[in-house]
C-alpha cells in the first residue's frame, strides 16, 4: 500500500504524479469513492515503482566541476559532429546543424528545422549508447514521433538499439 496525497477537484478523471520530493500526488473528482482511488493507485504500482526509481536516480546524479564540464563539452564538440556525419551518410538523413547544449534531462533533440542538439552529458556514457542517441535523433528527421516506423528505421542501422537505450537509463 502506498501513502499518497489526495487532491479533489472538479475533474472527471483520476491522475497521479510523483513530485521531486518523491511524494505521490493523486488528483481525483470530488465525489469519487476512496475505494476507487485506492484501487487506482494499487493498479499502477509498477508505474509508481519505476518512476520512484527514476526520481531517486536523478537525485543521485553526479555533480561535475567546471573543469569537467569544459572537458566534456570539448569532447562532445569533437566527437558528436563526426558521428552525426557518419550516420547521416548511412541513413541518408542530414541535419541542418549539430549543436552541443547543457541540457540536463535529455541527451538529444531534433527540432522542426532539422537541427540536432546533443547534451555534453552524453559523453559520460559508453560509445554504443552515444551512437544510439545519434541514430535516434537522425531518425527524427524522417519521423517526428516515436512510432513503430520510427523504431523500425532505427533497427535497420542498429538492431540492438534496445540494449543501447538501456545503457542511458543508468544515471551519471
Amino acid at each position: 500500500m502506498y501513502t499518497y496525497t489526495l487532491v479533489r477537484s472538479r475533474r472527471r478523471t483520476i491522475c497521479m504524479k510523483i513530485s521531486d520530493d518523491l511524494d505521490i500526488v493523486v488528483r481525483a473528482p470530488i465525489f469519487c469513492p476512496w475505494s476507487v482511488i485506492d484501487d487506482f493507485v494499487q493498479s499502477h504500482s509498477r508505474w509508481i515503482d519505476k518512476h520512484m526509481d527514476i526520481r531517486n536516480n536523478a537525485q543521485r546524479r553526479v555533480e561535475l566541476s567546471d573543469d569537467e564540464i569544459r572537458m566534456l563539452k570539448k569532447k562532445a564538440r569533437e566527437i558528436l559532429p563526426v558521428k552525426t556525419a557518419y550516420y547521416s551518410g548511412l541513413m541518408k538523413l542530414y541535419p541542418r546543424y549539430v549543436k552541443i547544449t547543457s541540457a540536463m534531462h535529455r541527451f538529444g533533440s531534433c527540432n522542426i528545422k532539422n537541427g540536432i542538439c546533443f547534451s555534453y552529458r552524453l559523453m559520460l556514457y559508453p560509445e554504443d549508447a552515444i551512437d544510439y542517441v545519434v541514430v535516434h535523433e537522425l531518425a527524427h528527421i524522417k519521423y517526428r514521433e516515436h512510432s513503430h516506423r520510427f523504431y523500425s528505421l532505427i533497427s535497420q542501422y542498429m538492431p540492438d538499439y534496445k540494449v543501447r537505450d538501456k545503457m542511458l537509463k543508468v544515471t551519471k
